[in-house]
């Protein structure tokens, strides 16, 4: 699946343009970083809609549609009707996953897919799903609902901080997807850009989503097995809830990317970002280099 699940991300991807923020870099040199940690959706890249799953509901129902006729189940009845399968499939996940005391849960985008298949088939609205192609459907509802694209100075940024012998790592809310954008749109896996395979940390893998502290906790246990405590490590993302509020409060040092108005998320008088602030504000990735 994986050549298929780049080839479908190559063919609807377009190069997007991160829109300005007007913000105020805050730079200054810190010390002691052994380690940056990156989230991916409105960091790494820019997303069409500004975060994985927040793209507009029109958008979304426009989108499933196109995915299953693309995945050879064309609909049958109006795309609401899909898409309210869609996302009743997600909510109940969420539920069963609160209901055993995950506070934050992440879905299995397959298993969701699986089951709203199953749905329209049983109500009629596709005539039949077997032997359909659950990755690729998947990826052919993302790629619409949610165009990315490698945010400005990504490479450069990455190969500045490979050369100063920074370990490189992932925290992101994110499907089995995600981390095929990058050989995909940049010819180059995570691990070739630098990533460690042991400090990427994706949602999906563990069933728990941001804010929740839980992929943090992981990265930092990770972190110490490298000898790295969680004082010495960088996180960057766009998103004062997501991001900078539990990492910040796990010990590490945070840097807010604000390098694209469609992602910045600053929470204003949201109780989860209460006392909180980044040690660092970026508008540009190659900011970072200039910081640790």
């Amino acid at each position: 699946m994986t050549d298929r699940c780049r080839e479908i991300i190559r063919r609807h991807s377009r190069p997007l343009a991160p829109l300005p923020t007007g913000e105020s870099p805050v730079l200054r040199a810190l010390g002691g970083v052994d380690a940056v940690l990156f989230d991916v959706y409105g960091t790494l890249l820019v997303s069409g809609s500004g975060d994985v799953g927040a793209s507009d509901p029109a958008d979304r129902g426009e989108a499933i549609a196109a995915a299953l006729a693309a995945a050879g189940v064309p609909l049958r009845d109006a795309q609401d009707a899909a898409l309210n399968a869609f996302l009743g499939q997600i909510e109940r996940e969420h539920q069963i996953a609160r209901q055993a005391g995950v506070d934050f849960p992440e879905v299995d985008i397959l298993k969701v897919w699986r089951n709203t298949l199953a749905e329209l088939v049983a109500g009629g609205s596709v005539a039949g799903a077997e032997g359909i192609d659950l990755p690729a459907l998947a990826v052919e509802f993302e790629v619409r609902a949610n165009p990315v694209w490698p945010m400005s100075g990504l490479l450069p940024a990455l190969e500045g901080l490979r050369r100063t012998g920074r370990t490189l790592g992932v925290i992101s809310n994110a499907q089995f997807y995600t981390p095929e954008v990058f050989p995909a749109l940049v010819g180059q896996t995570l691990a070739e850009l630098g990533f460690d395979p042991d400090l990427q940390f994706y949602s999906y893998q563990h069933g728990r989503a941001k804010p929740g502290r839980e992929l943090y906790r992981l990265a930092a246990t990770a972190l110490q097995q490298h000898g790295i405590p969680a004082e010495r490590a960088l996180v960057v993302g766009n998103d004062m809830r997501n991001d900078i509020g539990p990492a910040a409060r796990l010990g590490f040092r945070t840097a807010l990317f604000a390098g694209d108005a469609r992602s910045l998320r600053r929470r204003e008088g949201d109780p989860w970002c209460a006392g909180i602030a980044p040690d660092l504000v970026v508008t540009d990735l190659m900011d970072l280099i200039h910081c640790v």
